[in-house]
């Protein structure tokens, strides 16, 4: 009788089922999903993982928001209006006079974010803008993307066109290679990993490959770097930019997924050295969020 092969999928030393021994049975992957991806059914993505959105979708998504929560806010109002005469006869006009005032200031603010994006200026203090307002808003747009049936990943890629035109139009060029840190995932291909070695031998950049996110934090928290360019997809970048976006310059390039999410991924390298060179203060073009 002839020995069937080996299971490829068993580990090697419990191949041999010996009396008295137990037979561990392991799965041997080529793709370690991050916690990001844990929805991911198998399929290929759509046009081969490569998404291409503009800003419009961020204001949509900004405007339905807000929206939403006028009338979730006004109807919770108007049902306790009466009992809030009780306690006070003018405090209702004072609640509805807030809420006005609320969503006035909101349209206020995202008129000076379309204002920015198209002067290339951005008169908002950081806290307003790509320093802390807007990464806290970009994963609830995200989700509510999502609610209504959107791509997340084509509203990620949105998101971070906004993110990034803020930051870089308040960015200082000039600073020092050694002040500047280029983080990269684990996944990219050999020749994606390559071509981002080269760009960062040649400008003199440090650059490190964090396989999780806390290696990244961690990373950083060493460096202390002046300048950050990250290189993830647009679900990571969504979720982690508010971790650091605070306390320095960010610039987002997202990744190609050809075989899928975190498995031989690609980067637009000539973007990816535009956005070095913005920093470095040797390009006066804008790096986008390619």
């Amino acid at each position: 009788m002839q020995t069937p092969p080996p299971d490829p999928f068993v580990a090697e030393d419990t191949r041999h089922n010996l009396a008295g021994q137990p037979q561990l049975l392991q799965l041997r992957s080529d793709r370690r999903l991050g916690h990001e991806w844990d929805d991911w059914d198998g399929e290929p993505l759509e046009n081969a993982g490569v998404f291409e959105e503009g800003t419009g979708l961020f204001f949509r998504l900004a405007l339905l928001a807000a929206g939403a929560a006028a009338v979730l806010v006004g109807l919770a109002l108007w049902l306790v209006t009466p009992r809030l005469a009780i306690l006070w006869a003018p405090l209702p006009r004072v609640l509805w006079g807030s809420l006005a005032l609320l969503g006035v200031l909101y349209l206020v603010w995202l008129g000076t974010v379309a204002l920015a994006l198209r002067s290339g200026r951005n008169p908002l203090p950081a806290r307003l803008a790509e320093g802390g307002l807007l990464p806290w808003l970009m994963p609830r747009f995200e989700s509510l993307g999502v609610r209504i049936g959107l791509s997340r990943d084509r509203v990620g890629n949105s998101l971070m066109r906004v993110f990034n035109a803020l930051s870089i139009s308040r960015a200082r060029p000039g600073v020092r290679p050694d002040d500047l840190l280029v983080l990269l995932p684990r996944c990219l291909s050999k020749g994606a990993m390559q071509g981002a070695m080269e760009i960062s031998g040649r400008y003199g950049v440090p650059l490190f490959v964090a396989s999780r996110g806390r290696y990244a934090r961690q990373m950083i928290g060493m460096r202390r770097p002046k300048c950050v360019v990250a290189v993830a997809c647009e679900r990571d970048l969504v979720s982690g930019v508010g971790d650091v976006a605070g306390r320095f310059p960010v610039l987002g390039t997202t990744l190609g997924l050809p075989d899928g999410p975190c498995k031989n991924t690609e980067v637009d390298l000539p973007n990816l050295e535009l956005q070095i060179r913005t920093f470095l203060g040797l390009d006066s073009e804008a790096a986008t969020v390619r």
